[in-house]
């Protein structure tokens, strides 16, 4: 066997890093694995997402806050509202409370029917056209066909006449719209 001392001392050197630039590392890593030319990279886009991510966030906390504020300017305009809807019907509705008024203090101490009749037929008059002006309108029922929708049957009777069989006889209660909507159902009775 020989012996390893005769060796020459260069050759029982480690290999330096110009060795590993000669070509015994041939891929661009690094100790690491991270890519050698891009030493700075990583941390470039760790920073570019999250300076994304906070812009993001501050962008829904803001649609956040401006999603609270909508809801409590809207809820009180609602408020607001709901406390203010009547004013407009009640302000109209004062001239006939005022006629009512005077109907009573006028016809306190007559003893004519007429008179009391035909204050009444004015102030019931005035009321109709005030509530016409705002959108009411009668449904008209008698003689026309049931229609759930729009009528309360409340009772049956015999049909005084064959044309009225199934169809509405008489109407104990109005039924009222206000627009296109029924604000009241009619409540009728039906021939059999």
């Amino acid at each position: 066997m020989a012996d390893d001392t005769n060796l020459n001392p260069e050759e029982t050197q480690e290999p330096t890093a110009a060795d590993h630039t000669a070509g015994e590392m041939t891929d661009d890593t690094t100790g690491n694995g991270e890519v050698a030319g891009a030493e700075g990279a990583p941390h470039a886009t760790a920073s570019k997402t999250d300076a994304e991510l906070a812009d993001l966030k501050d962008k829904y906390l803001r649609l956040a806050a401006e999603f609270e504020n909508y809801k409590r300017r809207t809820t009180k305009e609602r408020a607001d509202l709901f406390k203010t809807a009547n004013q407009e019907l009640m302000v109209s509705l004062l001239p006939v409370l005022d006629d009512f008024d005077r109907a009573r203090h006028h016809t306190k101490d007559t003893e004519d029917a007429n008179a009391v009749r035909e204050s009444v037929d004015i102030i019931y008059n005035k009321l109709s056209k005030t509530l016409t002006q705002k959108g009411l309108t009668t449904m008209e029922t008698k003689g026309g066909a049931f229609d759930p929708e729009l009528h309360e049957a409340i009772t049956q009777i015999p049909a005084p006449t064959e044309d009225l069989k199934g169809k509405i006889v008489d109407e104990v209660e109005k039924g009222y719209y206000l627009g296109d909507k029924v604000i009241r159902h009619a409540k009728v009775v039906l021939g059999q």
